[in-house]
């Protein structure tokens, strides 16, 4: 301070204590004890370079709600729990398939200690992953043999890879799919290192097609479920029951890409008709490929079964090491599979059976319980009614099949605005925006306390709650345009 600005009597501008004593404030403790000092102290320095020279720099309580807001991205974490009332079920961009309570244990009971993983109890020596859930996927399916990768797009790399590569794979133009995440088939068998024989034209393929293209360097024959879009019309497709007798005549595995895969009818609950495991099998299909975490309910993973020569080509190809499944997940794929052995229960315990399940009347009752707190909630500004709409199943399964369900239809000016309000909640609520109607399809609501609990909280004009602008507009995105479908 200068001779001058002492003798006017201007006083000097406080100093912050140290870092080191201002970490041990009893104001920060809290935080220390939640992210730890090493995070506290960076937020401290910033602390100090942002009010220097402030009247409250050594405020510890305006230090410690400075400090707890920067940090609070850091302490959370990024992956938080939604509402998913889009209307989608195995929506692609919020998880897909939710675990069963027996999957979930299993799960955690392999991450809290070490496992047979890989070791034989009886003879002490070394054991094969892939036996704590071949033997129930070859009882589901009927198969020979069974392996497991991370996923169905993994799944269709290393069987190809494993039986065609450098050779010639033929496939239907009808079948030649893109799906989400700009997943291509004839990417993939580039890829696995075959080369693409299309046959046909987009929407028809004969049996001849198919036999004029064999050649001296044909490897296999590929069929690929369509999963997110139907051909129809003037169509016509090879079945397995034609495609397989010519393949076996001319010594040729057959693969199937079933995409989504069921493991049930799925008839039982009412729903149209999706193409099963067994079924592919039972046509005599030598490799069936298709995914654990969509219409199965399982963990993400790619499942293969088929004849017992090719799965075992397929699981000693050096490839399978870099795509195999953990012991957390096989865990939980070995226990969901388990409740596919009584099918009569299924419904009550799989959680994508079940929300496929419900009934309209159920939904409807769910839907005028939730229509007063939720209207009391929105306040004046919105009007709330209850809309018979049309959901979908997701991530590829049964594209052109929509589900009846119950909404609740919010009208009104500034849908986005409130959309963001409903995201910004302590569990946030994902709907869609659609004809000028910000919907919430309630087939999937699950905890309907929670739900409701948490609606006085709903501020549509109120501050920014945690969360990044980009993951913002990322959601208000989906929301608009949808979910994308299929992805592998």
């Amino acid at each position: 301070m200068s001779r001058a600005d002492r003798a006017s009597g201007a006083s000097a501008s406080p100093r912050p204590p140290s870092i080191d004593r201002m970490a041990n404030w009893p104001a920060l403790a809290p935080l220390v004890a939640r992210i730890g000092r090493p995070m506290v102290v960076e937020a401290l320095r910033a602390w100090v370079e942002v009010k220097r020279g402030a009247s409250d720099v050594a405020d510890p309580d305006a230090c410690a709600r400075w400090c707890a807001e920067r940090l609070a991205g850091l302490a959370e974490p990024s992956q938080r729990r939604v509402f998913n009332l889009t209307g989608t079920v195995l929506h692609t961009n919020l998880g897909r398939a939710l675990l069963a309570e027996e999957a979930i244990e299993a799960a955690v009971a392999a991450m809290r200690s070490p496992t047979t993983l890989e070791y034989d109890l009886l003879d002490a020596g070394r054991g094969e992953r892939d036996d704590h859930i071949a033997p129930w996927l070859c009882r589901l399916t009927g198969a020979d043999a069974a392996t497991a990768v991370n996923n169905n797009a993994g799944a269709v790399l290393l069987a190809l890879n494993a039986l065609a590569a450098g050779r010639e794979v033929i496939v239907s133009r009808g079948e030649l799919i893109e799906i989400g995440g700009a997943f291509r088939i004839p990417d993939i068998m580039a890829r696995a290192g075959c080369r693409l024989v299309e046959v046909g034209t987009t929407n028809r393929t004969h049996l001849r097609d198919y036999a004029n293209a064999i050649g001296p360097e044909t490897a296999a024959i590929m069929k690929v479920h369509p999963s997110n879009y139907a051909v129809q019309g003037f169509t016509k497709a090879v079945s397995a029951a034609e495609l397989v007798p010519l393949a076996r005549e001319k010594g040729l595995p057959v693969i199937e890409d079933l995409g989504s895969g069921t493991l049930v009818d799925l008839e039982t609950w009412g729903l149209p008709h999706e193409p099963t495991a067994r079924e592919a099998i039972a046509a005599g299909i030598d490799v069936v490929s298709f995914s654990g975490d969509k219409l199965l309910g399982g963990p993400q993973a790619g499942l293969l079964v088929g004849r017992r020569s090719h799965i075992e080509r397929i699981a000693k190809n050096p490839m399978k090491r870099a795509l195999r499944l953990d012991k957390v997940r096989l865990a939980a794929l070995e226990a969901t599979l388990r409740l596919y052995a009584d099918p009569e229960r299924l419904a009550r315990r799989l959680p994508t059976i079940r929300a496929l399940a419900r009934s309209a009347a159920e939904i409807q009752a769910q839907a005028e319980r939730l229509l007063p707190p939720f209207t009391k909630a929105l306040g004046a500004d919105w009007t709330a009614n209850l809309k018979q709409v049309r959901g979908q199943i997701g991530s590829g399964a049964l594209p052109v099949d929509l589900l009846p369900s119950v909404a609740l239809a919010v009208t009104g000016r500034g849908l986005d605005k409130l959309a963001t309000a409903f995201r910004r909640l302590p569990i946030p609520v994902i709907g869609r925006i659609e004809d000028d109607t910000l919907l919430f399809d309630l087939r999937t609501l699950d905890d309907e306390p929670a739900f409701v609990a948490q609606l006085p909280q709903l501020m549509p004009s109120g501050p920014r709650a945690a969360g990044s602008p980009k993951a913002m507009r990322r959601t208000s995105e989906l929301e608009a345009r949808g979910p994308e479908e299929g992805t592998p």
